[in-house]
């Protein structure tokens, strides 16, 4: 599967097409594949291939929250009369995997208005621009929506 989404990668990325190049984007993923099976780095973190179906709920959702947590800041930056309280919590990090805790902070810090600062054992260190931004990931739907990604319920 790695050599496949590489392969695909290359071509879709190189955008060339000539035998030789095709031949060195060849030989180039054969090795990056040697080198991880040699590493022993194909695992299912390594490759989350079953997050692939939640993605489909998951990704249009959070390009949702990207989008209007983006207009939020914009207006609090053009209107300095808008509150910002900058906040740091503390959210449950309930997750199954060491991959979805990740994807989790990984979907905070996407957010604008909310950084990810550290991942301890099942807690994410936040944080927030507003106490808004705080409320809003507090409530933990981001949290029950990486969940759904991975496949289980929190």
């Amino acid at each position: 599967m790695l050599f496949l989404l590489l392969s695909g990668a290359w071509l879709l990325l190189s955008g060339h097409w000539s035998a030789m190049l095709l031949g060195l984007g060849l030989v180039s993923v054969i090795a990056v594949v040697l080198l991880c099976v040699r590493l022993n780095i194909l695992d299912s973190e390594g490759l989350p291939l079953k997050q692939v179906p939640g993605l489909v709920g998951y990704l249009p959702w959070l390009i949702g929250q990207i989008v209007s947590a983006s207009l939020d800041v914009t207006r609090r930056i053009l209107n300095p009369h808008l509150p910002i309280s900058p906040t740091i919590l503390h959210v449950d990090a309930t997750q199954h995997s060491a991959v979805g805790r990740v994807s989790y902070a990984n979907s905070i810090t996407l957010t604008p208005g909310t950084i990810s600062l550290d991942v301890a054992d099942h807690q994410i260190e936040v944080h927030a621009l507003t106490e808004d931004a705080a409320q809003e990931l507090a409530q933990g739907e981001m949290a029950r929506r990486v969940c759904t990604l991975e496949g289980k319920s929190c």
